[in-house]
């Protein structure tokens, strides 16, 4: 496979996400090393203007189409809500409409947050699936332009977190990354391969949502029915053919994690770093510490993706319970 992208790619679009998007910091919290044995840097991109990772790529990939379409009516997409926000949160600083489908029953709080943003909320379907088929209507009743989840200008643009990591942790046995529709593990994949590291990129889904891993086993895109898992930031049925892809060529392995073990790690990070995670976000951490035990000894990193959960949902995961999604 050719290279997914050029270093010097990376590094030109590193001022422009810049501009909105300090670098996020990175920890080795010392109450996670006394509680797993291992040293683990936690890279965290909770900390952005949207609370997730997603944004880097969003700045990037707005700049571009405004570039190449300077005409453009407006774009479309379909999310649950950190994917959305990004897109919503760039398309304001361009000058671009943005219209957004969610599916019936999502995040009241990332629903706000992306209306907050400037963006049309548009509500349909069970899941992300459904959303996404309807928002690629919605492109073509109106002539916008459909935003996809996954895309190649927003994984150079979510990259940007992979070089900070790497630029300050170089000496990483292992990266744990937790997988939606891919932007996240790609970039990471990419700029492991593009620094010529030797570096391990674990991906995470959850259990109740592991078509990523299904396909991961059987070298093709295998759906499912079902993606019922309250870290939503990882409810994909259907993995993208190009992620999946990259993923196979470059991760060590997939590691499926059940959401009871991912709200206790939650519950971890807001113990041992006063972090704040969503269920996507606190994945990673979930796997390394069912995997702790080959790790003894070296040094891990684990990307906090997002932290947008609802209130009522954190409430809940605090009190020692797993949130059931409806």
């Amino acid at each position: 496979m050719s290279e997914l992208f050029r270093l010097s790619e990376v590094e030109a679009v590193i001022p422009l996400v810049r501009a909105s998007v300090p670098p996020t910091p990175q920890y080795a919290w010392p109450l996670l090393k006394a509680r797993t044995g291992v040293e683990v840097v936690v890279k965290h991109e909770n900390h952005t203007p949207v609370g997730a990772f997603k944004v880097r790529g969003g700045i990037v990939y707005f700049d571009r189409l405004r570039r190449r379409n300077p005409n453009v009516a407006g774009i479309v997409t379909a999310t649950r809500g950190n994917h959305g926000q990004s897109f919503a949160f760039s398309g304001s600083r361009s000058g671009i409409k943005v219209a957004i489908v969610v599916p019936h029953g999502n995040s009241a709080e990332k629903n706000a947050a992306m209306r907050a943003f400037g963006a049309e909320l548009i509500e349909h379907g069970r899941d992300f699936d459904d959303a996404k088929l309807r928002a690629q209507e919605i492109a073509a009743e109106r002539g916008y332009e459909f935003g996809p989840s996954l895309h190649r200008d927003l994984i150079v643009g979510v990259a940007t977190y992979a070089h900070e990591l790497f630029a300050g942790a170089a000496d990483l046995d292992t990266v744990y990354v937790p997988i939606g529709l891919g932007s996240g593990i790609c970039g990471v994949i990419g700029m492991r391969d593009a620094l010529g590291l030797k570096t391990k990129v674990v991906g995470v889904v959850a259990q109740r949502a592991n078509a990523y891993r299904l396909s991961f086993d059987a070298g093709a895109v295998v759906t499912t029915n079902a993606a019922r898992t309250f870290a939503d930031g990882m409810a994909v049925r259907v993995p993208d053919a190009m992620a999946l892809d990259v993923i196979r060529r470059g991760a060590d392995r997939i590691v499926e994690v059940s959401d009871d073990e991912i709200a206790e790690a939650m519950r971890i990070l807001f113990s041992d770093t006063h972090n704040t995670a969503e269920g996507a976000g606190a994945g990673a951490l979930a796997a390394l510490i069912k995997e702790r035990d080959r790790l003894q000894g070296r040094r891990a990193a684990v990307v906090v993706s997002g932290q947008n959960i609802d209130r009522d949902w954190m409430q809940m995961v605090l009190a020692g319970k797993t949130p059931e999604p409806a």
